[in-house]
């Protein structure tokens, strides 16, 4: 096996049976890096100098016989969202294109502290608005197993590269199905941990209440190895939570699993092979000994449209100290507001103006009542159909996507059509809940990926059960 195709485990026993050196691992990601991304642009910022540094600082700790981490040496890649210190973070936007990042979020520091080498920055759609990376500022990316069609978004850039090999694994962000879609897409395993189980420190705001880091890998084994690396209570963030059962392994008893299947999730308009697929991967687990049921999610019908309400309302009010004064690009005006006016207009992308417009509107006054806090209620709803759902079984089973990766270009000019690759992702965001994306198979060279939602803090569970699909 090439060392670009190795697994975080695979890896890790390699450098400490001194097979090869965290310098030549290091070096065989970057050389592939300089021949493939040409053609895939995964990358926004390679940090080679960098990368390289580091991991001659693990070569010297093998060499004088230390103990390293399971992530010590392994080079990773970051969605650019995700600050690293002294490392440009432009979220893929105009406004940010100079910007350098003055400290690490608090899963960098983690992942430095266990000697991660990081070889650079991911491309996303701006700011992370979009479900297929053309979006970005700079340029869309390409899927790996087909160069004319999307990677998903918008952690599309860290999941092309897990997926193109370029790097061993890559941290996304997820506030809508963000790692999930793009992992399916490019079929690789995708996670978004619950909502408060990785510190959102560092990370540059979005939506708030949704946001969440996760890792994208080649296995469930490797995303359950970075989840323990960057879990945990973080007192720079009072929405992240300690939880004690996280590092704790969950026996996993397939006879004794009852799976969800909800009924809502399987709809017209679906594409038929995905459709197959995924009952394909239903009936295997059945065979396998778990109790299928099928459960109702009844509010589901509405959690996109809330989703559009809620997301672009904290869309607005976050991305409101992009004004020209504080970070970033800034323009000349003929008084203050004029600077500010200027510097938005040019710094900010279409989608991303769009949905500013909207949150706006939906929290201006006379507006807010009907908008925000309806969809806030129903929120309440969507929460109370998967409590009542998890009281019957222990994990629910649905299409990621309600088709394969898409031509580039193919919904680029039609908001809703794109709003709707997020169909199936949406709810868990709203909720908080964890959820995974794991490749089941695929219609010709497209990977199609099965979602696999758990209870909260229960990723252990769901990373078990994704095992079974490797």
């Amino acid at each position: 096996m090439e060392l670009h195709q190795l697994t975080i485990t695979r890896a890790h026993e390699g450098l400490k049976k001194k097979e090869f050196s965290a310098s030549e691992l290091t070096k065989a990601f970057l050389n592939r890096i300089g021949k493939l991304d040409k053609k895939i642009s995964a990358f926004l910022t390679i940090t080679e100098d960098l990368a390289l540094l580091e991991a001659k600082k693990i070569d010297d700790l093998v060499s004088a016989g230390k103990n390293i981490s399971i992530l010590a040496g392994i080079p990773l890649a970051v969605k650019d969202n995700i600050l690293v210190e002294g490392v440009k973070t432009t979220c893929a936007s105009r406004i940010l294109e100079n910007y350098i990042a003055p400290y690490d979020a608090t899963c960098i520091k983690k992942l430095k502290k266990l000697g991660a080498i990081i070889l650079g920055k991911t491309n996303l759609d701006e700011f992370a608005m979009g479900s297929s990376t053309e979006h970005s500022a700079f340029f869309p990316t390409k899927n790996p197993h087909d160069l004319t069609r999307v990677p998903g978004g918008s952690s599309g850039g860290s999941a092309a590269a897990v997926a193109a090999d370029l790097c061993c694994y890559a941290l996304g962000s997820d506030t809508g199905g963000s790692i999930r879609q793009p992992a399916s897409f490019c079929g690789v395993v995708g996670l978004k941990p619950t909502y408060g189980a990785v510190s959102r420190y560092g990370l540059i705001a979005f939506a708030s209440s949704l946001d969440q880091i996760g890792p994208i890998t080649k296995t469930a084994e490797d995303a359950q190895i970075v989840l323990q690396a960057i879990s945990g209570k973080d007192p720079l963030d009072s929405t992240s939570v300690e939880q004690e059962t996280r590092n704790k392994k969950q026996e996993t008893n397939i006879e004794e699993l009852r799976i969800g299947i909800p009924k809502e999730y399987f709809v017209e308009g679906m594409d038929k092979e995905v459709e197959k697929i995924i009952k394909q991967a239903i009936k295997k687990i059945e065979e396998m000994g778990a109790k299928i049921e099928e459960i109702s999610l009844p509010h589901t019908k509405y959690a996109l449209a809330i989703y559009y309400l809620i997301m672009p309302s904290e869309a607005s009010a976050n991305l409101a100290r992009y004004d020209g004064i504080k970070y970033g690009l800034s323009k000349s005006g003929k008084d203050l507001l004029g600077v500010y006016l200027k510097s938005r207009a040019e710094g900010l992308g279409d989608e991303v103006k769009r949905r500013i417009m909207l949150g706006t509107y939906a929290l201006s006054t006379g507006y807010y009542d009907a908008y925000y806090l309806k969809a806030q209620k129903v929120r309440t709803l969507i929460k109370d159909d998967f409590n009542k759902a998890f009281k019957k079984v222990d994990a629910i089973f649905t299409p990621t996507s309600p088709s394969p990766a898409f031509k580039l270009g193919e919904k680029i000019d039609d908001p809703l059509l794109m709003y709707l690759s997020d169909i199936f992702t949406v709810s868990v965001n709203l909720v908080g809940l964890p959820a995974i994306s794991v490749p089941v198979g695929s219609i010709g060279k497209l990977p199609v990926g099965l979602q696999i939602i758990g209870k909260p803090f229960e990723e252990n569970k769901i990373l078990e059960i994704s095992k079974i699909y490797e």
